[in-house]
């Protein structure tokens, strides 16, 4: 058996084992608040509503949080106010790093098709070294911005030979409209959005400089009071991510009504999307302190992090 069949057939038997499980009411809580963003197959999940129907019968209730993009979602969950919920790469590490009580839960292994740096169509930029001294647009936090440290590093450059432009991605959009910016590191749907609209051309994928994952994060507290839960969560998101990679029209569907985003770009970035769930093991740990120390050695954060730490292992036995 491949192993990605195996992988599909655990997840499976995961997601049997933790709907059967009984929660007594002090292992539960009444309500689960998970954080999302725009994009990725959360409006499909909701219409679907398998996490509702997963829960209901054991008393929880589901609220689901939008978000602009991962830094506000992380803070959300550090405060409490949000329990659950859906990252990139680089959110995490600047959380950690501000001792925000976090825990990586399950990952999505990316194939860095959906993240990159973008310029005008007529920018006389065509290779990561033609970035210097450039004014670069990225979310501060976000994991374009560490797609946008990654290619410096690549090419040689440093953060120091280029001018940041820290914006949010409407801010970011509205700059790249107007030209000032010169290059944009933007992930999904707001990268199609600017391919199919402004014919913005890429300069290199997520996939050019480094191997990208994302994350579904919980709260410290949350999961050491209620780790069924948390097992729970996991394996109806891993249920969903299987279900999603094998219908991307419906994904498409759901996602443009839900966003208002034109049908054509949505297809665009959901067809080089991936939404398996999984584990995370040893090698997405060490991809992901690969992200911490690139931040630390250029300063972007107070003080170097080990990821390991704040790791809440989840197998699909849990």
């Amino acid at each position: 058996m491949k192993r990605r069949d195996f992988l599909k057939l655990s997840l499976g038997s995961a997601a049997v084992v933790a709907w059967s499980a009984p929660l007594r009411a002090e292992d539960k809580p009444k309500e689960i608040r998970i954080g999302t963003q725009k994009g990725g197959f959360f409006p499909a999940v909701k219409a679907r509503r398998t996490i509702e129907d997963t829960f209901k019968p054991v008393g929880i209730d589901i609220v689901w949080v939008d978000f602009q993009f991962g830094p506000p979602l992380l803070e959300a969950i550090n405060v409490g106010s949000v329990d659950f919920g859906y990252v990139g790469d680089a959110p995490p590490i600047f959380a950690q790093a501000a001792s925000a009580k976090i825990r990586y839960a399950a990952a999505v292994k990316q194939n860095g098709n959906s993240q990159a740096i973008i310029v005008p169509k007529d920018s006389p930029i065509k290779t990561l070294a033609d970035l210097k001294g450039k004014r670069i647009a990225f979310g501060k936090g976000s994991s374009a911005h560490n797609l946008l440290v990654a290619a410096l590093e690549k090419a040689g450059l440093s953060w120091s030979d280029i001018t940041p432009a820290p914006l949010a991605p409407a801010d970011a959009t509205a700059a790249f409209v107007k030209g000032s910016v010169d290059a944009w590191s933007i992930w999904d749907p707001y990268l199609a959005l600017a391919e199919l609209k402004e014919n913005a051309r890429v300069v290199a994928w997520d996939k050019d400089v480094h191997k990208p994952n994302s994350f579904y994060i919980v709260g410290s507290d949350f999961v050491e009071k209620y780790p069924a839960v948390v097992a729970r969560l996991n394996a109806a998101f891993a249920a969903e991510g299987v279900w999603a990679n094998s219908h991307h029209e419906e994904v498409a569907k759901a996602q443009a009504e839900a966003t208002g985003v034109g049908l054509e770009a949505v297809k665009r970035f959901v067809d080089r999307s991936v939404y398996s769930v999984v584990p995370i093991d040893d090698e997405i740990i060490k991809s992901q302190q690969a992200v911490a120390d690139r931040f630390a050695r250029v300063g972007l954060i107070p003080k170097p992090v080990n990821v390991a730490d704040i790791v809440w292992k989840w197998t699909p036995s849990t």
